[in-house]
């Protein structure tokens, strides 16, 4: 028996299922998704997500580290700590197009995504040596990082799946990429002003008031959310805040099930842990995705101890 159904995906109105199979079989693009460590996707992650990682170099004593491969979430901390300067720097762009070209060997398409524009050149300089591969790669301008971007590239992946192009990924990913709110909650402001976002004069009033700054995080951009004086006031400031933002601009996305909440820390997993039961409570019909380190290109501006909540459209 032959089986007709309306198939407006190929614009025409009958054809018999077993053809659209084939049909469909032949338009299915391989693509392959690529990200970089600034999500804080882990090379373990990476490899269950079947995406691949590029791990950000990190620059300690004159040389450069990476990110999951000498430079682990322990040793930096330890680091860290140990007063040594430690600094960012863009993905060499030349191993990051060979990468597309090997790729390219296996797959039709990628779909890059790197750190926000908002907080790097590294996007911006990507975008220009894609311009080189007649389409077949896909940078997105995601304005995202850490958490956030995780779910990014999870959504990728998702609509990869769904057979989606690497052009409609990427259009998606941009369209949507300001539906996202991180805010953290910074322990101390000594790295904040060793980067240069605090004067030493702010950054010594705030030490004798023992003032903790709330930072945000939105397009990409890190700016000052308010200043509370204990930790306990910070998380309520930071649960009001994405309360505020999934009752307001979010509320379309909250009400169809298309938002997810996230906690990251740095170098603070206990009380990450216990703040994630506190979330659960406060916000019982929304998924709590993550509870993750922060990725550690923002672990160097704001230092240990961090505490982050975060929202986030999904797919």
């Amino acid at each position: 028996m032959v089986i007709f159904q309306k198939c407006l995906a190929f614009d025409v109105d009958y054809v018999n299922i077993s053809e659209i199979i084939i049909f469909k079989g032949a338009l299915m693009k391989k693509i392959a998704v690529v990200t970089d460590t600034n999500s804080g996707i882990t090379q373990e992650e990476a490899r269950e997500l079947g995406v691949k990682l590029v791990p950000m170099p990190f620059i300690i004593n004159d040389e450069i580290c990476f990110e999951g491969i000498e430079l682990t979430q322990e040793k930096f901390y330890e680091i860290q700590s140990s007063g040594t300067k430690i600094s960012t720097s863009q993905p060499n762009i030349n191993e990051i197009v060979e990468l597309w070209e090997k790729l390219l060997k296996e797959y039709d398409e990628i779909v890059y995504i790197p750190m926000s524009s908002g907080l790097s050149k590294s996007c911006e300089t990507a975008q220009g040596f894609a311009n080189q591969f007649d389409g077949k790669v896909q940078v997105v301008d995601n304005k995202r990082v850490s958490i956030t971007m995780k779910g990014s590239v999870v959504d990728a992946v998702n609509m990869v799946k769904d057979g989606k192009s690497a052009k409609q990924i990427k259009e998606y990913l941009e369209e949507t990429a300001l539906h996202s709110s991180i805010y953290l909650v910074v322990d101390t402001l000594k790295y904040l002003k060793q980067g240069g976002r605090v004067t030493p004069a702010a950054a010594a009033i705030a030490t004798v008031l023992n003032i903790k700054p709330i930072l945000q995080i939105q397009g990409g951009k890190l700016d000052t959310y308010a200043k509370v004086m204990n930790i306990k006031s910070a998380k309520m400031k930071m649960v009001e805040a994405i309360k505020k933002d999934i009752e307001g601009r979010f509320k379309a996305f909250a009400n169809s099930g298309k938002i997810c909440l996230a906690i990251a820390h740095s170098n603070n997993q206990n009380n990450a842990i216990l703040f994630a039961e506190e979330i659960k409570k406060e916000f019982p019909n929304i998924e709590l995705r993550y509870v993750d380190p922060l990725a550690l290109s923002i672990a160097t501006h704001t230092g240990p101890k961090v505490l982050a909540l975060a929202c986030f459209r999904t797919y």
